[in-house]
């Protein structure tokens, strides 16, 4: 009887003691596979410097990584406005990141495809195109959960060209 009280008191002491203690999640910058999900996304607005020096606003997804967390797939959609048609933009990126998403500052660059229509597309037979985009940019730490972005996008074969600037969130750890 005396062990089996002993025991019960020890095991209360040491659920005890457990109980206290905080789980920290290990930190995800390490792993080395392709995942997929939804890790952020970002809003941003710019200017298309082509002819109309449209208005652009836009928003983007970061969808997962390719081989390494440094490879991202990054779905996004715009939309120009005033100074001639409206414009709309679908676009799938991959971008390669210089850095870890812990630094103060990461550049990037990248490239991908979009799919390109206007006001009026439907009478137009060359209308909606497919367009090769470039990209190169840089996020900036602003918050623990957010940075500001800025980026250039060579659209179009580098015909057009748009300046953006924005709010993006950070992968959580």
């Amino acid at each position: 009887m005396r062990i089996v009280t002993l025991a019960l008191a020890l095991g209360a002491m040491l659920v005890a003691d457990g109980a206290a203690q905080q789980f920290v999640p290990p930190k995800n910058a390490k792993h080395g596979g392709t995942r997929l999900g939804l890790f952020g996304f970002g809003v941003r607005g710019g200017v298309d410097f082509r002819r109309s020096a449209q208005l652009v606003l836009g928003s983007t997804l970061d969808i997962g990584d390719l081989f390494s967390n440094r490879l991202r797939l990054r779905p996004s959609a715009e939309v120009g406005l005033f100074n001639g048609a409206n414009t709309y933009v679908g676009n799938f990126e991959v971008l390669w990141r210089f850095t870890a998403d812990e630094e103060v500052a990461t550049p990037y660059i990248g490239g991908g495809i979009g799919v390109a229509g206007r006001d009026g597309c439907g009478s137009d037979p060359g209308c909606p195109g497919l367009w090769l985009n470039t990209v190169f940019g840089f996020e900036l730490r602003y918050r623990s959960t957010f940075n500001w972005l800025i980026e250039y996008h060579g659209m179009d074969r580098m015909r057009r060209h748009r300046l953006y600037i924005g709010l993006t969130t950070r992968r959580g750890n």
